[in-house]
């Protein structure tokens, strides 16, 4: 099984192998939803370049949107998250939202 894996070269973006050596979507969880919009605020505000120009752009708006989007999931879900996935959202709200507010 581990021949397989190796020779079967590297997944495209986005990607990553099962246990049987397919690419695939990886499975979505709450953390892993968290914490894409973490990266796409962090891209939105300059944090991280673009994959392929390796530019870094900031749009503010794009930014506090996603910020919104995170809060609007956080009333929502209050009462209803396992204390890791609560401990994760607020982290990653006050980290953003302290970044956004020094940008800003």
């Amino acid at each position: 099984m581990t021949d397989n894996l190796a020779s079967c070269g590297e997944c495209p973006d986005g990607r990553v192998k099962d246990a049987s050596g397919k690419c695939v979507m990886p499975t979505v969880t709450f953390a892993s939803f968290v914490l894409s919009l973490n990266t796409s605020a962090l891209y939105h505000m300059g944090e991280l370049s673009h994959p392929e120009t390796g530019q870094r752009l900031v749009d503010l708006e794009l930014a506090k949107h996603t910020i919104d989007t995170l809060v609007l999931l956080a009333d929502k879900t209050k009462g209803n998250l396992d204390s890791n996935e609560n401990e994760l959202l607020t982290r990653v709200l006050y980290e953003l939202k302290m970044r956004f507010v020094k940008l800003s």
